[in-house]
């Protein structure tokens, strides 16, 4: 075993994160209600998922099935076991607990199935790392009430959140609120984030479409995200109240975003992207507030939130205790409109000619990843987590059954030295979590092609294959990085 690196602290949590969406299957089975994932079609790098109203016999919809973890799930946990991790993300289906989402009682199955899936990680030395809502909101709270648009959710919202606490005490300690819970500010926001109902029977997920909304659909958008904020917020002490050694996780998708040019109007641009797109909601998941620069941004939006007596008292006393985030790339900003143009996925801005680009148009940029643990660090004083990251690739199985996926490595590599650097310049990071442990269904295209796992899962684009699942070289490299908490990167 290599020798440990002291630049990684002891009790560093490293492993990986995924999703029940993407990963149990199992939609409509042991008593689990219908949620928003259960409607997308398969799509591809270049074709949109669709939300369907009603569910067609005639479509694929890759999440019913995913990758059959509700009935592999000690498989699965057991080479995770192997391979080192000390934690996993992942998160409870709402809608297996809640099948309507604001039922009298909940669903037994879903509780003990939960029971069991932590007792097992538990037993295999594997903390978990909980995501309470990833973009799965149960469909009959889409219809009631669309979705997060609606007050009453937050309550709704943290009966399930309590149910799940009381149940699961001891076993669980790391909660994250919402996933990406920023993300209400790009185009898919209305679907994903918002929990909002489609008006048509057919509508586009709206990851392809570019982020320019109306003002009446930006200002809807963000009164649901104030919604979101307010249940975080009195998430922390309730959460606190049940066992004081549980720990709220605020979690944003993490951007690092250049000037363009070193003209001062581009750098401009770019510090108010920095500010609106990482920052306008970390503030107030950490600092119990909404910055300045919000209202202002608010104004110039013409976006009017809706805030109810009570409101910011109850943000200023649900401060999270982790902060976190996602991070795959950057982009860069220019002053300039015509320069803009849509790139990548979940975000706006122009390519940088210094990086390359996946086979998906997102650039690689690991230096990134320490320019913004510093800057979140620095900006407030709380631990870090890295809770997703990873390269989305096609990867192929040789004719001996192995997967060679050197370029998953190149980039994990650089990236954990990225992370490194950064706790060497002072940020308190203490856990890493690789997006997409094992290959699962991309949220986004509805792939799996598009796989970022260590372990290969055998099911293609069209739901068919063994579901076996075999190990990438990638798996015995992070393996070998694990055991040396970070020192042997070669």
């Amino acid at each position: 075993m290599s020798k440990r690196n002291e630049e990684f602290p002891a009790g560093f949590l490293w492993g990986g994160a995924m999703t029940a969406s993407q990963t149990e299957g199992a939609w409509n089975t042991d008593g689990k209600g219908e949620n928003l994932l259960d409607h997308l079609t398969a799509g591809s790098k270049k074709k949109e998922r669709i939300f369907t109203r009603s569910i067609h016999p005639d479509y694929y919809y890759p999440n019913h099935e995913a990758i059959g973890f509700y009935h592999r799930y000690r498989e699965d946990i057991a080479l995770l076991a192997e391979l080192g991790f000390t934690t996993l993300r992942t998160s409870i289906a709402w809608s297996r607990i809640f099948p309507n989402g604001d039922d009298s009682v909940p669903n037994k199955a879903g509780i003990e199935f939960y029971r069991s899936l932590f007792e097992e990680m538990k037993k295999n030395g594997i903390e978990p790392l909980i995501t309470l809502s990833h973009y799965d909101t149960p469909i009959s709270l889409m219809k009631r009430f669309n979705g997060w648009t609606d007050r009453r959710m937050i309550g709704f919202y943290l009966r399930y959140c309590e149910t799940v606490m009381r149940e699961y005490k001891g076993l669980v300690k790391y909660w994250i609120p919402f996933n990406e819970t920023n993300v209400l500010g790009v185009a898919s926001g209305w679907l994903l984030g918002a929990g909002m109902y489609p008006d048509s029977e057919e509508s586009p997920l709206g990851m392809f479409t570019g982020s320019t909304v109306s003002e009446n659909e930006a200002g809807i958008r963000w009164q649901a995200l104030h919604h979101n904020l307010l249940a975080s917020a009195e998430l922390v002490p309730l959460a606190h109240s049940i066992d004081p050694e549980n720990k709220i996780v605020g979690m944003i998708a993490g951007f690092s975003i250049y000037p363009y040019t070193p003209n001062p109007a581009d750098v401009i641009a770019a510090q108010h992207a920095m500010l609106t797109s990482n920052y306008l909601c970390a503030d107030v998941m950490v600092k119990g507030a909404y910055p300045a620069f919000a209202w202002s941004y608010f104004k110039e939006k013409k976006i009017d939130i809706s805030c109810a007596e009570g409101d910011a008292e109850t943000l200023k006393k649900g401060a999270v205790d982790v902060i976190a985030f996602s991070y795959y790339s950057s982009m860069c900003i220019s002053a300039d409109p015509k320069n803009m143009q849509n790139t990548g996925n979940m975000a706006m801005g122009l390519p940088n000619p210094h990086l390359v680009e996946t086979e998906w148009g997102w650039t690689i940029d690991p230096l990134g990843l320490r320019y913004l643990l510093n800057d979140m660090y620095n900006r407030y004083g709380i631990p870090v987590m890295v809770v997703e990251n990873g390269l989305g690739a096609t990867d192929r199985v040789e004719a001996d059954g192995s997967i060679h996926d050197p370029y998953r490595i190149a980039y994990l590599r650089e990236h954990i030295k990225a992370m490194r650097a950064a706790i060497k310049d002072g940020v308190n990071l203490i856990a890493y979590t690789t997006w997409g442990c094992l290959d699962i269904i991309s949220a986004v295209t509805g792939e799996m092609s598009k796989r970022y796992g260590f372990i290969y899962v055998d099911l293609d684009d069209e739901g068919k294959g063994s579901l076996n699942r075999s190990r990438k070289d990638s798996f015995y490299w992070y393996q070998k990085v694990i055991a040396g908490n970070g020192a042997d990167l070669d």
